[in-house]
């Protein structure tokens, strides 16, 4: 025990270290051969070695290459810094390294507050048993999508557990042109198919265009098939973007439609400023997939998954053998009973501590920075003379292009197209690259709470540096 009390000091240490040192660094820098070679081609050791120098080892040839999300210059994917809060109480979860399948131990009760805390910051119904953590909305979308599709068999007269799909009537599910990938992924794991997942045109806002989608599930109707699930989106990843839920809901309810709403990075948008009135129907979703490990900063992994009726998702995923089952002190269930995964990590310690030292305040406070500073650095790029705004600013991602005086259109594909690699490798800054409307963009997430104007000076100068050296 003294051991891993030395090591756990230093451990402390250098995890403090790391994250002040880290605003005064590189946002990203590549990884060297010597260290490259180290990290991924190390032979499996014969004898073990000491924890102190194990934390040496992470020291000189981990900690100085990190993805870049914990600096305030870090506009990439959606991808936030660590709460501190989270940092602090990772290793103790670690430490009582439960199960939380079920049972009647803290990690399964915290997760029960966990979940309702997330709902009530997003103004979200929660009967209690109707959520649970998950690795991130990746899985939360397959509970979802499961979940629906076992509603739907039911509907129908059969048991989509029992007999599968085989020779049903196919079931279609409609999603945005800006929907996540995700989406996608659970369908064809789930075994719904890709070539009865239909793609939603969107407005000139990237949002779902709620006239063409009534329009496919008419004519999926009147040639056989079966509609049964629309997905839509909360803050997409390209543009922030929010689908008008409160239309589709109508159009879910109207078809009898399971209504999804993918809010893994934006939901908590609907806690900003004069929030985007599309937030107005997020509380008649069937689901709700958010990811505290984005905009509230979690450390990862961590998502989450939310029901208006706790008795569907059960329904679909409850199969406790008898050394399991316990009726009598647990009537909401094990949370194994609600989603695929049986051994399930303590997640909700980070997120009830995130929270916790946030408060609602905290969390608004956050969201308000970050979307305002979203809208400032729009403001930047349609003052500028060689910028063009892509999309309105919904959320805390801003999508633009770099187009400078006397180019040609091929040129400025071409340096946009470019740009993203090249500002990531000067390191001072860090920023994506997508495709809007057929064209290449570029796109700033800002999610950080130290994240100033003066950083988003900073990440335009830097384009127009790179631009200087990929022309």
């Amino acid at each position: 025990m003294n051991d891993l009390r030395r090591a756990g000091r230093l451990a402390a240490e250098l995890a403090a270290d790391h994250l002040a040192a880290v605003p005064g660094g590189p946002v990203w820098q590549p990884v060297p051969d010597e260290d490259r070679s180290w990290l991924s081609g190390q032979p499996l050791p014969t004898a073990g070695r000491p924890l102190g120098d194990l934390l040496h080892d992470v020291s000189d040839h981990v900690l100085p290459y990190p993805m870049g999300n914990g600096h305030p210059r870090f506009f990439g994917w959606v991808n936030s810094p660590p709460s501190p809060a989270g940092v602090l109480v990772a290793p103790l979860a670690a430490a009582l390294n439960p199960s939380c399948a079920g049972g009647d131990h803290a990690g399964v009760l915290l997760e029960r507050t966990a979940v309702r805390w997330l709902a009530e910051l997003v103004g979200y119904p929660h009967p209690p048993g109707a959520g649970l953590l998950t690795s991130g909305t990746s899985m939360a979308t397959v509970i979802s999508l499961a979940t629906a599709r076992q509603r739907a068999a039911r509907q129908d007269g059969w048991d989509a557990r029992e007999a599968g799909l085989y020779r049903r009537r196919p079931l279609t599910m409609y999603i945005s042109a800006e929907g996540h990938s995700c989406l996608r992924k659970a369908a064809e794991l789930l075994g719904l198919g890709s070539r009865h997942i239909r793609t939603v045109p969107v407005d000139d806002a990237f949002r779902m265009e709620t006239a063409a989608l009534r329009h496919l599930i008419t004519a999926d109707t009147d040639a056989g098939l079966r509609p049964f699930y629309v997905a839509a989106s909360a803050g997409t990843v390209n543009t922030g973007a929010v689908d008008p839920l409160a239309d589709i809901a109508e159009i879910a309810y109207e078809h009898d439609l399971w209504f999804h709403v993918d809010g893994a990075y934006g939901a908590l948008g609907v806690l900003a400023e004069g929030a985007d009135p599309g937030y107005a129907g997020l509380h008649r979703a069937d689901s709700l997939a958010l990811d505290p490990h984005k905009w509230l900063g979690v450390p990862v992994d961590c998502g989450c998954i939310l029901f208006r009726h706790a008795a569907e998702p059960r329904d679909a995923f409850s199969l406790i053998p008898p050394y399991l089952r316990d009726d009598d002190t647990d009537e909401l269930g094990w949370f194994s009973e609600y989603g695929p995964e049986q051994t399930r990590p303590l997640r909700a310690l980070r997120v009830w501590a995130t929270i916790a030292h946030l408060g609602r305040d905290g969390v608004v406070q956050l969201v308000r920075h970050t979307t305002g500073l979203a809208r400032t650095l729009a403001a930047m790029v349609e003052a500028a003379d060689d910028f063009d705004l892509l999309a309105p600013v919904t959320t805390s991602v801003t999508a633009f292009r770099y187009r400078p005086p006397a180019t040609t259109p091929d040129e400025v594909e071409a340096l946009n197209q470019a740009l993203p690699t090249a500002v990531q490798r000067r390191g001072r800054a860090f920023l994506t690259g997508t495709r809007l409307s057929g064209v290449a963009a570029m796109r700033a997430c800002i999610l950080h709470p130290a994240t100033t104007e003066a950083d988003l000076t900073i990440l335009l100068n830097e384009i127009r540096a790179a631009a200087q050296e990929v022309q």
